[in-house]
């Protein structure tokens, strides 16, 4: 007999993303057919939500797509229908009373619980570790820590997946040399605050480095890349890491959300401009030719026009490879939600955003257009009707440039190989293989 269909949504972040890699193992093993966002559902299936519930937005989009496959729940075309992840840990209670068309809701981390609920040959014998990939097979995400002690003043994520927690470093060693025999060779690490692995293990100090380090030896492993990274208390002995072993790329993730002193205290960031400046520095200076991204934030409660222009005027001395921004949104429990008043006029918060955007934009496409004429290493990701499509060790998936390869019969996806850049374009670069 055929196995019952489950097919598993996945909303959020790349962290969510490694949950529904888990869920999808496990469901393998119990015996289900284990699909991950399907382009469409079949009558009878089993509908698994992964929510986000980090920003205003993600939990719109979270709710609606609840509201859509519950529909399909109630004309009969889905069998049954689940909800788990950040928004459903939060909301549990109250989502379960607005839509009673949903079978059952879970939090962030009750994997074992969904498969076993879902047929009595569970699956406990699948290392906590395992998963099924879900990105193109030689690159993974490699989440090394849950939750954040940090409690910045507008972020709900502590409120949601609580104190921060580290993977032990043999665990992680056992996922990448399982990853590695099947075929991955760039791992993205990943955590809420990376900057803080280890400082709940023994020793209680960050042990990043080390985990790098010890990672970097393993046979196979081409590329590591750092991602989520936390200024205050940063590690500095893993720039010496990235540094001196060729395959941790020169690349950091590393969100600052603001630079004026006034916002960087009532934001709770534990950090100073000065500070933030030095740290910059010697970054740069020990590591010659990182690639920093980095996330800000405009419209937070008290942001003055001064406190913007002094953002702008940061962003411009700093040129930043690669940078984010989003609008304050006022999250409900944070400790800004409770202490201060959302008073900077929407209008206001958009029009500094745009200005912020539109400073980087023009930053971004000076820094590609530097790398024009230049030989470089990519790593293709996939062919698609005119090119091949690759990316630097600077470009991380889904977020950075792509570099689109001219099509030469040497190329392969999951292979390396050396291009000349021809041309910058704003979000890629074209190439052509040397």
């Amino acid at each position: 007999m055929k196995p019952q269909r489950v097919c598993l949504y996945t909303l959020g972040c790349s962290k969510n993303l490694v949950d529904s890699e888990r869920v999808l193992k496990r469901l393998e093993d119990a015996g289900f057919e284990a699909v991950h966002e399907p382009s469409s559902t079949l009558r009878g299936d089993i509908v698994i939500i992964n929510t986000c519930g980090f920003i205003g937005d993600a939990k719109e989009e979270s709710v609606n797509t609840i509201l859509d496959f519950a529909a399909m729940r109630t004309d009969g075309r889905v069998s049954c229908l689940y909800v788990m992840g950040c928004l459903s840990q939060r909301y549990r209670e109250e989502l379960a009373a607005e839509i009673p068309e949903v079978d059952r809701w879970y939090g962030k981390t009750d994997w074992d619980t969904i498969v076993s609920d879902l047929s009595a040959r569970n699956a406990l014998q699948t290392p906590v570790f395992d998963r099924m990939l879900t990105t193109p097979p030689h690159h993974a995400y490699l989440k090394i820590s849950e939750g954040c002690n940090r409690f910045c003043a507008f972020c709900a994520i502590p409120l949601i997946t609580g104190r921060h927690r580290s993977r032990q470093v043999g665990e992680i060693e056992q996922e990448v040399r399982m990853l590695v025999g099947r075929g991955v060779r760039e791992f993205n690490v990943i955590a809420q605050d990376l900057s803080a692995y280890g400082t709940d293990l023994e020793g209680s100090h960050s042990r990043l480095a080390e985990l790098i380090s010890r990672l970097s030896d393993i046979k196979g492993v081409d590329w590591i890349r750092l991602h989520y990274a936390y200024p205050a208390d940063f590690p500095m002995d893993v720039l010496d890491v990235m540094a001196q072993r060729p395959n941790v790329c020169n690349y950091l993730d590393i969100a600052l959300q603001h630079i004026s002193d006034p916002m960087l205290k009532a934001m709770r960031r534990h950090i100073t401009r000065s500070q933030t400046i030095e740290l910059l520095d010697e970054i740069r200076r020990r590591v010659p030719g990182i690639h920093l991204r980095t996330t800000l934030m405009t419209g937070f409660p008290g942001e003055t026009e001064e406190h913007f222009e002094e953002l702008m005027e940061f962003v411009a001395q700093q040129r930043f490879e690669r940078m984010g921004a989003f609008a304050y949104c006022e999250e409900e429990g944070t400790y800004s939600a409770l202490n201060y008043t959302d008073n900077v006029d929407p209008e206001v918060k958009q029009r500094r955003l745009d200005r912020l955007m539109s400073l980087q934009e023009r930053i971004s496409q000076e820094i590609q257009n530097e790398k024009v004429g230049k030989d470089l290493r990519v790593m293709i990701d996939r062919e698609e009707a005119e090119y091949f499509v690759g990316r630097t060790e600077w470009d991380s998936p889904e977020v950075d440039p792509e570099v689109l390869v001219e099509k030469h019969p040497s190329l392969r996806q999951g292979e390396f190989s050396m291009v000349k850049i021809t041309e910058a374009l704003p979000h890629e670069l074209m190439a052509k293989v040397i």
